[in-house]
């Protein structure tokens, strides 16, 4: 099986041609299992650096999406993950718009002495409102609390004026991450009412757009530069 690495803002996954379970996903964010494809269609599992599968990934979405345009020509696909499809859109200035879904904000709530917006984009999310350097502290604490069974992503967020915020992302079974897809459309769920948001990540800028209950990412994704050995070993991995 073919498998080659993609990131979007730093944040690395491997896009890997089958099932995936034996695959080495350290020093990633985890790994784009390739099901199927039909024409402009993707199939996906998504499974985090500890084992463990996650239901969505908004740039791990876009960048299956872009690796099969990279195959296909084509400028749109659709990505299956679960019961969701994603569909994506190359944007004349080479970065990709998806559709993502439904959003839902949960009324806050206190978790271990924390106020907490939940927020489901098909996954789990738990956004504070706070100074993002506290991310290592409130990362841990809340990913694994009793209240969150499943266990859940964590958004420490700080608003820097309409349709502008700052956040760090602590993501569930990986640690702290560079950027996220749908965390940034729960940090701007749970900020805003709707419209643009520009969300801020250590690795780089997402744009959100929510109207009507539903989101719209936009953001990079591209290959991940790798020497002539490293592309040799990918195509003789199994």
């Amino acid at each position: 099986m073919r498998l080659s690495r993609w990131h979007a803002h730093g944040n690395v996954y491997i896009v890997h041609e089958g099932a995936a379970d034996a695959v080495d996903a350290a020093g990633t964010d985890g790994v784009l299992e390739v099901l199927a494809v039909d024409g402009d269609d993707v199939t996906i599992g998504i499974l985090n650096t500890d084992g463990s599968r996650a239901e969505m990934s908004g740039n791990g979405t876009r960048i299956a999406a872009a690796w099969l345009m990279e195959r296909t020509g084509s400028r749109v696909a659709r990505v299956h993950v679960g019961p969701r499809t994603v569909e994506v859109r190359r944007l004349p200035d080479g970065l990709y718009e998806s559709q993502l879904g439904q959003v839902a904000v949960g009324p806050q709530q206190t978790v271990a002495g924390v106020r907490v917006t939940p927020v489901s984009v098909g996954n789990p999310h738990a956004v504070v409102l706070a100074d993002p350097e506290r991310i290592a502290e409130l990362g841990p604490l809340l990913e694994t609390h009793p209240c969150f069974p499943e266990r859940t992503n964590v958004q420490v967020a700080r608003v820097d004026g309409p349709g502008e915020v700052t956040a760090r992302v602590w993501e569930r079974g990986v640690g702290e991450t560079s950027a996220s897809g749908t965390s940034a459309i729960a940090v701007a769920a749970a900020t805003h009412r709707g419209g643009e948001v520009v969300v801020h990540f250590p690795g780089g800028d997402l744009g959100v757009r929510l109207a009507a209950g539903r989101a719209w990412l936009t953001g990079p994704a591209e290959p991940v530069e790798e020497s002539p050995a490293s592309r040799d070993e990918a195509d003789t991995s199994a």
